[in-house]
């Protein structure tokens, strides 16, 4: 029964690269996403609404669409552009050693003339003065290091997609580019606060709280730098 599972589910992804074989990987559609239902909903009714109509009047509008407005994310629909600046390195290294040595020796010089007695039994040098003398010695010794960089520029718009009732805005961004039968992507969603957001309507990535960033892709080179479905279950199963 699980063979049988296992070949389906295998089969079923054959399948869904053999449907691409010869055509560029399709786009996903937007339709559907929460950006796509936060742009297209209508926003809730705010305070300076009931105030518009005096600010119109006014030389120094207050509105987003005024030369001195906020244009800063605040609502849901709302769009702001995210900065992802990564340039981090990551060295450590350790050591440790271990030693010990120890020798124990005993005999029976005298007792009683018992060990003269021996002697005169025991084979031709042997001795009950030294009878049992042991040494022993070890060591031990170990080094490791780990050494990491990740360097990363991206800038993608993000869509305001809810507003929490203490003001934080979560977003959620998504961009993808084909070039010719590769596709990359990059997602970012996480939260954010007002007042974080810059007055050019852009936050940088270490300033969104839970952020999650994929960078990736699809395609012919990707596919090919992928072990096969197989080999992956055999890393998987095999114990050696």
């Amino acid at each position: 029964m699980h063979r049988c599972l296992l070949l389906l589910a295998a089969l079923a992804a054959a399948c869904g690269r053999i449907s691409e074989v010869g055509r560029a990987p399709s786009f996903d559609p937007l339709e559907g996403s929460h950006a796509h239902h936060a742009l297209y909903s209508a926003p809730l009714p705010d305070v300076q609404d009931r105030v518009r109509s005096a600010d119109e009047a006014s030389l120094w509008s207050t509105g987003q669409s005024s030369l001195l407005g906020n244009r800063r994310a605040a609502q849901r629909g709302d769009i702001l552009t995210v900065v992802i600046a990564i340039d981090e390195r990551a060295e450590m290294s350790n050591a440790s050693g271990r030693s010990r040595a120890g020798s124990d020796s005993m005999g029976i010089p005298q007792l009683f003339g018992l060990p003269q007695r021996a002697d005169r039994l025991l084979p031709p040098g042997a001795s009950m003065a030294q009878a049992v003398e042991t040494a022993s010695a070890s060591a031990y010794r170990g080094e490791g290091a780990v050494r990491r960089a990740e360097r990363l520029t991206l800038r993608v718009a993000a869509t305001v997609v809810e507003r929490l009732p203490n003001g934080v805005l979560r977003i959620e961004g998504s961009q993808q580019v084909r070039v010719n039968f590769e596709l990359r992507d990059l997602v970012v969603t996480g939260y954010v606060r007002p007042e974080d957001i810059s007055r050019q309507n852009e936050i940088t990535y270490d300033r969104i709280a839970g952020a999650r960033i994929a960078y990736g892709g699809r395609g012919q080179i990707t596919d090919v730098q992928q072990p096969r479905l197989g080999q992956q279950l055999a890393d998987i199963l095999l114990p050696f």
